[in-house]
C-alpha cells in the first residue's frame, strides 16, 4: 500500500523574536519594560469602566498599577509568550500590549495573542499596524513558515478582526480549556508564508497615509 506523504521540506531552525524596537508610520512595539510602559498601560487600559476587554482574557481587569505590574512581569519572565508595548505616536501614549507565543523556531510557527488594545487604540491605523508590524516580522525578518491566532469561539471581534487581518479560519478544538471557571471552545486561524505576500501588498496599501482623513479615519477598508 503506497501511503500519500506531505511534501518535503528544506528548512532551519529559525531565530527567536528579539529585543528590537518594531518602528511603524503610525505606532512602535517595544519589548516590554514594566518601569517605562506600566503607568501609561494602566490610565489607558482604565478607560474601560465596565472590564468589557477583559472577557475573553484569562486575566484582568487590573484593580491598580500594582496588579498590572505583577501581570506584566508573570507573563514575561521566559520570553516565551514575548510581550510587546504599543506606541501610538497621535497619542503619545502605550496604549496596547501583544505578544508572540507558542514559539516554535524548530517547526517555524509561532502565534500571536493576548491582545490588549485600550479604548483610545481600538479601531485605529495603529490598531492594524501594530498587527502588521508583528506579521512582518514573523516571516520577513525572522523566516517562520506558519503564524497563528486563536481565541475563544465565542469571542466574536476577535473572529472578526482575525479575517479582516488575513488570518484563515481552520476550526474549532471542543472544550480544549477552562478560564475565569468557564469552558472555552478554541477557534484557530492562520496565515502560512506563502500567503505573506499578498497580505503584506494588501496592508502597505490600507497604511497609506492617503488612505486616511485628518480626523484619522479610513477611506478604503483592509481588504485581504
Amino acid at each position: 500500500v503506497k501511503l500519500k506523504l506531505g511534501y518535503p521540506v528544506k528548512f532551519k531552525k529559525v531565530k527567536l523574536p528579539s529585543k528590537k524596537k518594531l518602528i511603524g508610520k503610525y505606532c512602535n512595539l517595544e519589548p516590554i519594560n514594566i518601569r517605562k510602559h506600566s503607568k501609561d498601560l494602566f490610565k489607558n487600559f482604565s478607560l474601560d469602566k465596565k472590564g468589557i476587554d477583559w472577557v475573553y482574557m484569562p486575566s484582568g481587569p487590573f484593580k491598580d498599577e500594582t496588579v498590572l505590574k505583577k501581570y506584566m512581569k508573570d507573563k514575561n519572565l521566559a520570553g516565551n509568550p514575548f510581550f510587546y508595548s504599543i506606541y501610538s505616536k497621535r497619542l503619545k501614549t502605550f496604549c496596547g500590549l501583544a505578544s508572540y507565543l507558542r514559539i516554535k523556531p524548530k517547526v517555524g510557527t509561532i502565534e500571536v495573542g493576548w491582545i490588549t488594545y485600550a479604548k483610545n487604540l481600538q479601531r485605529t491605523v495603529e490598531a492594524t499596524e501594530a498587527m502588521y508590524l508583528m506579521m512582518k516580522n514573523v516571516f520577513d525578518d525572522l523566516g517562520y513558515r506558519r503564524y497563528e491566532w486563536k481565541c475563544d469561539n465565542l469571542n466574536k471581534r476577535s473572529k472578526k478582526s482575525a479575517l479582516r487581518l488575513g488570518f484563515k479560519f481552520e476550526g474549532v478544538f471542543r472544550q480544549a480549556t477552562i478560564y475565569k471557571n468557564r469552558n472555552r471552545d478554541t477557534a484557530w486561524y492562520s496565515v502560512i508564508d506563502k500567503e505573506w505576500p499578498n497580505c503584506k501588498k494588501k496592508y502597505l496599501t490600507y497604511l497609506k497615509k492617503s488612505n486616511f482623513t485628518e480626523a484619522n479615519r479610513q477611506r478604503k477598508k483592509l481588504n485581504i
